[in-house]
């Protein structure tokens, strides 16, 4: 089990619809929050929603949008009990169609940022301590269309199955959540390429509350068979 009251963590991706869901739902159970993400006035806007109710409170990274060693450095000087990746963006299109610059931005949301950024913090995390990160239900099943995505959710998915088995002497639980498609506005903002008709998905509500069940548990895989 996992005891949220008091705990500080860190919610990186916390301006996209979901990791925002995850973060009310953190608070309402008596987190301490460092939000991270890249709108500042979306990041603003959460941090006073957060701090007018709840158990918990929340701060902002405020300014341009910060790279791993900056967000890393936010949370030094204090205990951090927990970190959320919830960041990401989205491309569409055939494999053979996908520019360079798409797939470095792809890679670098989805995969490469968060990695820079567990080089700085995994260490310094505390015994009895989690880690978060938010896949998606294509590293399960890649998706024509969607080639670049798949592989770079699937990547994020790999990466966490090592660090639980590196950070478990270190007493560090790692999640890695592959939920379905959910209703967050993401196939709505593709960095390119247009979303095929896809079918309803789950309510982001209903999901954060899945993945922070599994956080609290202490769960360290969440299927997308399990939302």
């Amino acid at each position: 089990m996992t005891e949220l009251s008091g705990a500080h963590v860190l919610v990186v991706g916390a301006t996209g619809v979901l990791g925002a869901e995850i973060s009310r739902q953190l608070v309402a159970a008596g987190a301490q929050l460092t939000l991270s993400g890249r709108s500042a006035e979306k990041l603003g806007r959460l941090a006073e929603e957060l701090g007018d109710g709840g158990a918990g409170r929340a701060a902002a990274l405020r300014g341009k949008p910060a790279g791993p060693a900056d967000i890393a450095a936010a949370v030094y000087g204090r205990e951090l009990n927990g970190v959320v990746f919830a960041s990401g963006v989205v491309a569409f299109g055939p494999a053979v169609e996908i520019d360079d610059d798409v797939l470095d931005e792809l890679v670098l949301v989805n995969l490469l940022g968060y990695m820079r950024l567990m080089r700085d913090v995994a260490p310094r995390l505390p015994r009895d301590s989690f880690v978060a990160q938010i896949s998606a239900v294509v590293a399960e099943s890649p998706t024509a269309g969607m080639a670049a995505y798949s592989a770079v959710k699937a990547g994020l998915s790999a990466y966490g199955k090592v660090l639980t088995l590196e950070l478990r002497k270190q007493g560090v639980r790692v999640l890695d959540a592959r939920p379905p498609h959910t209703e967050t506005g993401l196939a709505g903002r593709p960095i390119a390429g247009e979303a095929p008709r896809l079918p309803r998905g789950k309510d982001p509500v209903d999901v954060a509350a899945r993945i922070v069940t599994a956080i609290r548990e202490g769960e360290r895989d969440l299927p997308s068979s399990s939302f």
